[in-house]
């Protein structure tokens, strides 16, 4: 298969339409998402996809990019090949007329889709890709997580886009499915959060010894997923200094754009980030070189303290795995015993690698490792990986806990076990 994509900027949505050529507007159509409006994020209509495949002949995986104001992370599918013959998908990505085309590559070789998996129950942005995807293969059985829950209503399942007829809920018991003789799974939660519930399904490929997650363990590499460098220009905004600053394409800023995003995503707000104030943000914009739709017609409220690369290698920890100080913050602490017994059950078997849905791919790593990645959860513990964050970096989140908990909007968190 070739996994190679021109790097061609006629996608962005920003871009006038002036004198492309009939090549740039198939690629155009070929990146399309149509219902992008349903989940607004960045690049909204427009979805690149870039395939790789992960264990030869056995794991392929599927990136494409979602964000809010150019603070970009890759979205990933994963798709396993059954040694019964065909396939099963791990959380779909968007179905563009490129992601089909991949896929129907793999098929012809190895066999239809059989079962679609949906392993969270309110990540939205992955819920939201299951019924169209599994359009497209309507011989797909399709398994979801239990407790599926939708916002402002409860509405059946049907009725937010899966299949009728042939959409299950993943039972407790594994030997129910009809992929159990090659994985395993173990489902966290539901957690009650107040308002709504946070549920993840872990999947474990025995033949490839494989660890399928969503959003619970995560790695940040120190360049670019070489998805987002199929259009640069969010690295590119972000690796400025200030509005006066010109958005210059080189690999340095690719990289400095991208370790500075990864501070955003995972803090919102870090202690190395000052925002301007917004009357002199305005004024700045007479001295931005670009003042386009694309750039925000110049607007650039924020800037970074000197020691923000020493954050983002604090935050990265040499590429470990760890759990999303969001998680840590919001999610996990509401329910720590789960946490850890979900841990403790994923971390009995032995897979050699992680692929989670969200930043660096195919993780190198132990059950161990794994373990002592939720071992904030424990008081005095002495395993964890994410002891060395800094406590002001988790401030924003600190302060969205105490007021969501304030508003009842979120439970109170329990104590450490």
């Amino acid at each position: 298969m070739n996994n190679e994509i021109e790097l061609d900027d006629s996608h962005k949505i920003d871009s006038k339409i002036d004198s492309k050529s009939e090549n740039q507007l198939s690629h155009s159509h070929d990146w399309e998402w149509k219902f992008w409006q349903v989940v607004p994020l960045y690049p909204y209509g427009q979805r690149r996809t870039l395939c790789r495949e992960v264990v030869k002949g056995s794991i392929w995986t599927f990136d494409q990019i979602q964000g809010i104001f150019y603070v970009v992370v890759p979205i990933r599918m994963t798709v396993v090949k059954l040694e019964a013959g065909g396939l099963l998908v791990y959380a779909p990505v968007a179905p563009t007329p490129e992601c089909i085309r991949l896929m129907q590559e793999i098929v012809a070789e190895h066999g239809e889709v059989k079962y679609i998996i949906l392993p969270t129950i309110s990540g939205i942005e992955h819920k939201v890709f299951v019924g169209p995807f599994a359009r497209y293969f309507p011989n797909a059985q399709v398994y979801v997580s239990p407790h599926q829950w939708s916002f402002p209503f409860n509405l059946p399942l049907s009725w937010l886009g899966l299949p009728r007829g042939r959409t299950y809920i993943l039972p407790e018991d594994i030997s129910q499915t009809p992929f159990a003789d090659q994985f395993d799974y173990a489902i966290l939660g539901s957690i009650n959060l107040g308002l709504g519930q946070f549920a993840e399904v872990a999947m474990f490929d025995k033949r490839s010894q494989t660890l399928l997650v969503t959003d619970t363990i995560v790695s940040i590499s120190e360049k670019p997923p070489e998805i987002l460098l199929l259009d640069p220009y969010p690295l590119l905004f972000h690796a400025r200094d200030n509005a006066s600053q010109p958005i210059a394409d080189t690999e340095a800023n690719r990289i400095k754009g991208w370790q500075r995003t990864s501070l955003f995503l995972f803090y919102f707000r870090p202690q190395v980030l000052e925002a301007v104030p917004f009357v002199q943000a305005l004024r700045d914009l007479a001295k931005a070189p670009e003042r386009s739709r694309k750039a925000f017609y110049g607007l650039f409220p924020f800037k970074w303290k000197e020691s923000w690369h020493q954050s983002f290698e604090t935050l990265r920890g040499n590429g470990r795995i760890f759990v999303a100080p969001i998680l840590q913050t919001l999610i996990l602490n509401r329910a720590p015993q789960a946490a850890i017994a979900w841990a403790d059950k994923v971390a009995s078997w032995n897979f050699v690698r992680i692929i989670p849905c969200h930043f660096d791919n195919a993780i190198a790593a132990t059950p161990i490792e794994f373990r002592q990645a939720f071992s904030f959860l424990e008081k005095n513990s002495q395993l964890s990986t994410n002891a060395n964050l800094p406590e002001e970096d988790f401030e924003v989140l600190k302060q969205i806990n105490n007021i969501l908990q304030g508003t009842r909007i979120l439970v109170e968190a329990k104590d450490k076990i």
